[in-house]
């Protein structure tokens, strides 16, 4: 078999790669703190309450209210059994746990999502469905707002 020239130019991709020392590794963490995913759902659980109060306070519809809040609810509740799968302790044994058990509870977040959005009719009377979908897309933006006034860990 002949090489070609493309293929013995090729560099190693490991060869620039220097593992971080312990103190290096220690600095990183210190300069990007981790942020906890439950500071993330209550955000989350924030704006589906103002996002809901909006919605009956504004039109002075409770079933307006009642729809945006179970649309955030069908963001929230999910992704609470996500972040509970996550941290527990089995999901943290090795990284190929992990991995699997990443997407099993991402599938578990989505099935359970989509059980909560097709229930709605039957557990709100009177549904609105944009009011719903506002609340379900308030809750999933909710991430950044978390993000941007996450606590900063102290000097």
């Amino acid at each position: 078999m002949r090489k070609t020239a493309h293929e013995t130019e090729r560099e190693d991709p490991d060869a620039d790669f220097k593992p971080l020392t312990a103190d290096q590794a220690r600095q990183l963490r210190e300069r990007s703190p981790s942020i906890s995913p439950w500071w993330v759902i209550g955000g989350q659980v924030l704006a589906g309450l103002v996002v809901a109060l909006a919605a009956w306070g504004l039109t002075g519809r409770q079933n307006l209210g009642w729809s945006a809040g179970y649309g955030a609810l069908s963001v929230v509740v999910p992704a609470a059994v996500f972040a509970r799968g996550l941290t527990g302790r089995l999901s943290s044994l090795n990284p190929a746990t992990a991995m699997v058990g990443f997407f099993v509870w991402e599938m578990v977040k989505m099935a359970l999502t989509l059980a909560m959005l097709l229930a709605a009719p039957r557990l709100i009377t009177a549904l609105s469905w944009p009011a719903m979908l506002v609340g379900l897309a308030v809750a999933m933006q909710a991430y950044w707002v978390a993000l941007m006034f996450a606590p900063k860990r102290k000097r």
